[in-house]
């Protein structure tokens, strides 16, 4: 077989593995919408896939609503439960890679929109550890912008804070620093 026909094969392959996995499901989710007589429970969704959690996804989507997801899905995960974006949608105002929190509330901003400020400390808002950026971090107390990438990089190579005392495993955050925290954080 000639070197052309090999890469051809070779393209048709990694072709249908692509439409293969974008075609398969990833998870389950389910709309709890107003006005319904039932919304879903934990026993509605694939219980082998982890505990529900609900997420709200509001602005540029075709479906906005409140979702019930499983604990683990990623922002890709929600998007796609909402039917994904409008083509108004800023695609780029939200990180589709990153773990969803329950009882989140995602704004999809349409482009050349403001995309919705991150509720800080200063905003009287407790931080979510597992959804914050730096610089949702760096309104912390004690927390500058060495401390928030640590906390972003402990996070990157442990997964989810599964509580708050998580804290104290980032590398700098002793017992003084996080009693400061503890009231102002969330997971």
């Amino acid at each position: 077989m000639g070197v052309g026909a090999t890469v051809v094969l070779g393209l048709l392959a990694v072709g249908i593995a692509v439409l293969v996995t974008a075609l398969s499901p990833h998870g389950s989710s389910a709309v709890v919408a107003p006005g319904t007589s039932a919304a879903p429970t934990a026993s509605s969704l694939d219980a082998a896939a982890g505990p529900v959690i609900y997420v709200h996804i509001l602005g540029q989507v075709a479906r906005p609503g409140l979702y019930a997801l499983h604990d683990g899905d990623r922002g890709v995960d929600i998007v796609a439960a909402a039917g994904g974006f409008t083509p108004e949608a800023d695609p780029t105002s939200i990180n589709l890679a990153r773990f969803l929190s329950d009882g989140e509330k995602i704004v999809v901003p349409a482009i050349g929109e403001a995309p919705p400020a991150t509720t800080g400390a200063s905003a009287g808002g407790a931080v979510n550890l597992n959804t914050a950026d730096a610089t949702a971090l760096e309104t912390l107390p004690r927390i500058g912008p060495a401390m928030a990438q640590r906390i972003l990089d402990w996070r990157e190579t442990n997964g989810r804070f599964t509580a708050i005392e998580d804290l104290l495993d980032v590398p700098g955050i002793g017992d003084a620093t996080f009693d400061g925290l503890r009231e102002l954080v969330t997971v």
